[in-house]
């Protein structure tokens, strides 16, 4: 029972281990950055697949919506040649005018931000980084291809 508890905890402990070394490339956050990171587990097919990266807050919220704009840009460590990706949002948000009724409640709910390159490349090899401003959060979602395979005419 002794050796078994032993084999675990040096299994942890490899495995904390491994997660600490595959950052080693990446730089620390800067002032009023955060680093938030992400591991995807090995698919056999994944070129078929896209992670969308979702950089956004948490918020209360009445009936209306808020829209949030920002990019997701791809960058690389330079002599490793890993990507790295930045989030840079709109410290304005948009939101609609509606006259909510009175008795309303309020949620929280996340928003996310809304632009360009927040769909990237699944590569369960490398963990995915994403620097992102102090207070927001990262999330991420799986798509993946559908089997049905259209063909286009030609006009």
């Amino acid at each position: 029972m002794k050796q078994l508890a032993i084999v675990l905890l040096t299994g942890v402990l490899a495995m904390t281990a491994n997660a600490e070394d595959d950052l080693k490339p990446y730089a620390a956050a800067g002032e009023g950055q955060q680093r938030m990171v992400f591991r995807l587990p090995a698919l056999d097919d994944e070129a078929s697949r896209l992670v969308e990266v979702m950089v956004g807050k948490t918020m209360e919220l009445d009936c209306n919506r808020i829209l949030m704009r920002g990019t997701l840009e791809e960058h690389t460590v330079k002599g490793w040649g890993y990507p790295y990706y930045t989030a840079d949002i709109a410290p304005q948000h948009a939101t609609t005018l509606m006259a909510c009724p009175p008795d309303a409640p309020k949620q929280q709910q996340f928003v996310a931000a809304n632009g360009e390159g927040f769909k990237i490349r699944y590569n369960s090899k490398l963990p995915v980084v994403v620097y992102a401003p102090d207070g927001y959060e990262v999330r991420y979602r799986i798509w993946s291809a559908g089997e049905d395979i259209k063909q286009a005419s030609v006009e």
